[in-house]
């Protein structure tokens, strides 16, 4: 499956189409060659964006959730250079199988969490307004769709959240001439994408 998401990307790349990635809490482990493979270039959290009529920043967001502390204990550990290189130097099938119990585990141990625990702290996210200076704030992490509106020292911010990714529906954010739309998109019987709009343009 992982190669055929890469030949299609590349062939998306290939049509002129600018193509970024930057790594969740299920995929830190994708590499440059991956990437290379699939037209992709990767990018650092936070990633500052910057046009003449917006000024963003985008994020995973999980860091966010400083108030889950088994979670971010977990993000230190598999970010951690050493643990990466080891786990690269096993057999595939062994990754595979180590995936599986991670992603079991994670959803054992969120079925008994709090959801106020799993949420983004609020001082984590002035702090990162305050940090970057900007006006809208893009992320996913916590899969809970919304364009959230705030005041940071005085200006007016927004927190946008992406939701999760399914067979049948996906959700993304269209920014044009510096308006910000969060959409569902929805696969339908023809395998079309239908982009529905989940809040107006802001």
């Amino acid at each position: 499956m992982e190669h055929q998401v890469a030949k299609a990307l590349k062939s998306l790349a290939e049509t002129g189409a600018d193509l970024y990635f930057m790594a969740g809490n299920r995929d830190f482990l994708v590499g440059e060659d991956y990437c290379r493979r699939a037209g992709l270039v990767p990018i650092t959290e936070p990633f500052r964006l910057d046009d003449n009529l917006l000024t963003a920043v985008l994020m995973h967001g999980d860091t966010l959730c400083t108030d889950d502390h088994a979670y971010q204990r977990f993000r230190r550990k598999v970010r951690n250079p050493d643990w990466q290189r080891r786990v690269l130097s096993r057999p595939l099938w062994w990754r595979r199988i180590l995936a599986g119990l991670a992603r079991s585990i994670s959803r054992r141990q969120n079925r008994n969490k709090p959801d106020s625990i799993m949420d983004v702290n609020a001082d984590a996210v002035t702090e990162t307004f305050v940090r970057h200076d900007v006006q809208w704030l893009i992320h996913g992490h916590t899969h809970r769709p919304a364009i959230h509106e705030l005041e940071v020292d005085g200006k007016s911010c927004r927190r946008v959240v992406l939701g999760d990714w399914h067979d049948d529906h996906g959700s993304a954010v269209r920014i044009v001439n510096g308006q910000v739309e969060l959409l569902r998109l929805e696969r339908n019987t023809q395998s079309r994408i239908n982009l529905i709009p989940l809040t107006p343009d802001l």
